[in-house]
């Protein structure tokens, strides 16, 4: 039960990728994004957040380019795979990580005068990414060993080239694209080189004998693109028995098509924009329903038609006929659509190539198997009888995660010297505790009333890919070790308690919502509403133009606005409108929402003796979670860190005195889950 104004969010589930405990809190008054608070706005339920508290790292806050997920190969194939030996020096070697300054240092870190060695950050990025990189090593092998034995080989000038055309096939300069890379998925050119483009070409390669267009699939291709078309609407159900009945309403008022698909659809999309489809082209979809399309007079429905286990019914729109294409131009465009068709046959083919070289190859995998690590000490895998050790799976764990392993890891250190400093030490006990508060926090509880752990970890690790260990240490224990260093300094205040009470039992203002990204187009959404003041129009201006997915799928319906909620900017507007009333423009995060209002709804009684309990326990754990914030940001200030690997260095500034903080002053709604010292779980074991 949500007890307090702060929160506006309801739970959601925890991220794969936990971040950093600095980020976990610090980031907490990003819960005020426009989109995330229309979606869940008002929602009633507890404040909770992914236990992880998952965040941007600390690196991404101060600049740095953000270390994302993993990339796969344009073949879907081969993930991560690098280069093999003897290719060019962009790309890398197949069989250790090269031997720059940052692969060769011993030294990773240095906090407060307390080192971070390599076999520490090694150790720990294994234990988070060593299933998922040596399965990328052990492809990597494999594609050399292919290229040796086939003859194929991928020179730098293959690759620099490769890069070129596929920035060009997005319409971006090569150094734009670079820059986007590294900005948006944290990829370096050498590592996109090395990790994406190399294998690529590679697998292309092993599979070019195998690719031929012939002149019918040319011809289907140059039908499909320039070749007549239909435009629809549809209705799309998973009954044959209601098909059957919405047709019978289509036939009987066909005009009312759009208003029946609306009605009965069952895909979003297509029920949100009244069956409107794209033109129906040959040979880009079921076979059956193209038929069906392309053999209706304008105005006929057709008969439902099954495709899977969904039914379709269209109705004709209009007849366009082949796009005209002068013989001069033929020539050109048959030219492009062959290198289409051979670019999507190569994708197939080379997927194949790399399931038929691991269907061959003898791949031991020593690293999860306890007997066989016992039998081959500091091997990690052998490939076809050859070993890939140990040393070289941490080398690459750290050439690819190093750097936001690296952050969580200063950020747990600098936890256990603040805790060592105050003689406070976390055991069993509190750990305990905080597993327990988690599941409490995300609804988990048994048939006794009580937090159900069991189930919860068992979430964790099933739906997260997680280990209990790894969540342990990457988010219970900073969760802890931050409430012990911030203990004491929590003041509940009658007035705290008055909003939370008011937030959560008090009445609240049903709108519509339309949420706009640029102020232009959103003055002229307001003025459309304002001279057309309907629900039914404001619904439809919603579907239309809001960017909020949820308020646009829903007609810009959203849970009905509290007080205290965490925008009072949004509460002031809401709360000032009268029934059909509009809102003038709220801006709020770089976008503008407009409001229409509904309504009220009457207030809860509920005794506030009988919440009283909930309300300081929920109120002290939110205000708890922003002392959190507070305390680390300060231990990262004051301290002196050497970050060797990522290039970075600061001094430490002088210690700013803690200061108590009441919910009723701050707008974050903290999370109740533990914040994490690194950023990711270990992968689950296969």
């Amino acid at each position: 039960m949500a007890t307090n104004g702060i929160d506006t969010l309801p739970p959601v589930r925890p991220a794969r990728r936990w971040t950093t405990i600095v980020t976990a809190c610090a980031s907490l008054a990003a819960v005020l994004a426009v989109c995330l608070f229309i979606r869940n706005l008002g929602s009633p339920q507890a404040s909770a957040q992914s236990p992880a508290g998952a965040r941007p790292t600390p690196a991404a806050q101060r600049g740095a380019a953000p270390r994302t997920a993993p990339v796969r190969t344009a073949t879907g194939a081969a993930p991560r795979a690098a280069v093999p030996a003897g290719a060019a020096a962009a790309t890398g070697s197949a069989t250790a990580t090269p031997r720059t300054a940052a692969a060769t240092m011993q030294v990773m870190a240095v906090v407060n005068g307390e080192q971070i060695t390599r076999a520490d950050l090694g150790r720990e990025c294994i234990h988070r990414y060593g299933e998922e990189v040596l399965e990328s090593l052990v492809n990597r092998h494999l594609i050399v060993s292919a290229c040796q034995r086939h003859g194929v080989q991928i020179t730098e000038q293959d690759v620099t080239d490769e890069v070129e055309r596929i920035a060009a096939r997005f319409g971006l300069a090569r150094d734009r694209w670079l820059t986007m890379l590294q900005e948006e998925r944290g990829f370096s050119e050498a590592q996109y080189k090395r990790e994406v483009v190399w294998p690529m070409l590679a697998l292309r390669g092993l599979a070019a004998g195998q690719i031929e267009v012939t002149q019918d699939e040319l011809k289907r291709a140059f039908d499909s693109e320039f070749g007549s078309r239909v435009k629809a609407r549809l209705i799309a159900v998973e009954s044959l028995a209601l098909a059957h009945k919405a047709r019978a309403e289509a036939a009987a008022n066909p005009a009312a098509f759009g208003e029946i698909s609306k009605k009965y659809s069952k895909e979003p999309a297509v029920a949100a924009a009244y069956g409107v489809i794209p033109p129906i082209r040959r040979g880009l979809g079921d076979e059956n329903l193209e038929q069906a399309a392309f053999n209706l007079k304008v105005g006929e429905i057709s008969q439902p038609v099954q495709v899977a286990n969904m039914h379709y019914i269209l109705k004709c729109e209009e007849q366009i006929p082949a796009q005209y294409i002068s013989s001069q131009q033929v020539a050109e465009q048959e030219k492009r659509l062959a290198e289409r068709i051979r670019e999507a046959k190569m994708r197939v083919a080379a997927a194949q190539m790399m399931e038929q070289v691991q269907k061959s190859a003898q791949v031991v995998n020593v690293y999860n198997d306890p007997d066989q690590a016992k039998a081959q000490p500091g091997v990690a895998a052998t490939v076809n009888g050859q070993p890939i050790g140990l040393a070289q799976l941490a080398d690459e764990c750290i050439t690819r995660h190093g750097v936001e392993v690296l952050d969580g890891e200063i950020n747990r250190k600098l936890l256990q010297q603040e805790l060592k400093k105050k003689q406070q030490t976390i055991d069993k006990n509190d750990i305990d505790a905080e597993v327990a508060r988690a599941a409490d926090a995300y609804g988990v509880i048994g048939p006794d009333g009580k937090p159900d752990v069991d189930r919860w970890l068992k979430t964790i690790t099933e739906e997260e890919g997680a280990t209990v260990d790894l969540y342990v240490r990457d988010a219970v224990w900073p969760s802890v070790a931050l409430k012990k260093l911030v203990s004491g300094q929590v003041e509940v205040t009658p007035e705290d308690l008055q909003k939370g009470y008011e937030s959560n039992y008090g009445e609240r203002v049903n709108v519509l919502a339309v949420v706009l990204g640029d102020q232009r187009q959103a003055q002229k959404v307001w003025e459309m509403a304002r001279n057309n003041p309907t629900d039914a129009f404001f619904a439809e201006l919603a579907q239309q133009y809001s960017i909020e997915p949820a308020s646009r799928s829903n007609g810009g319906k959203v849970p009905p606005i509290r007080q205290h909620g965490g925008s009072p900017q949004i509460e002031t507007e809401a709360f000032k409108l009268k029934r059909g009333e509009l809102s003038g423009l709220i801006a709020i995060e770089k976008q503008f929402i407009i409001l229409r209002c509904l309504g009220r709804t009457q207030p809860v009684k509920v005794d506030f003796a009988a919440v009283k309990k909930e309300l300081v326990k929920d109120i002290e754990e939110k205000m708890l979670r922003v002392l959190m914030t507070r305390e680390f940001d300060r231990l990262h200030e004051m301290a002196q860190i050497d970050n060797f690997l990522a290039g970075t260095t600061q001094s430490g500034r002088p210690a700013r005195p803690a200061t108590a903080i009441s919910p009723a002053k701050s707008a974050i709604r903290p999370v109740p889950g533990a914040p994490a010292t690194a950023t990711r779980a270990a992968p689950k074991a296969r």
